[in-house]
């Protein structure tokens, strides 16, 4: 599957300023996957299954949320939640050649289901 990365409407960055504010951080208390409802069918996931994210650079655990906000063979993470690190999936060594930005935007992925 093919990740990509960004930010979420309630945080900024990593979250140091957005996440200490109760307001903000209730909105969203900890990372998730945004997962196609048919992807996410035939791997058996449902809203709120933790889900194990698999590179070959690292991997995380996560939270699965089924939107039809991203389209099949597509994930979405946030950047904003230490407790799930997604530029532990992607490449600090990849970089742009004029900009020399770090390719912490987009990534292959394995996703499996936990079994709890």
């Amino acid at each position: 599957m093919m990740m990509t990365t960004g930010r979420m409407f309630a945080h900024f960055h990593t979250g140091t300023m957005t996440r200490v504010s109760n307001s903000l951080d209730t909105e969203q208390k900890t990372g998730y996957v945004d997962i196609n409802p048919e992807d996410a069918e035939k791997l058996n996931i449902a809203s709120g299954d933790m889900v194990l994210l698999t590179s070959r650079r690292g991997e995380i655990e996560a939270p699965a949320r089924i939107t039809d906000s991203v389209p099949p063979k597509n994930l979405f993470l946030p950047i904003h939640f230490g407790e799930n690190p997604t530029n532990t999936l992607t490449s600090s060594t990849a970089f742009d050649p004029i900009a020399k930005i770090p390719e912490f935007k987009v990534g292959a992925v394995k996703i499996e289901k936990l079994i709890a």
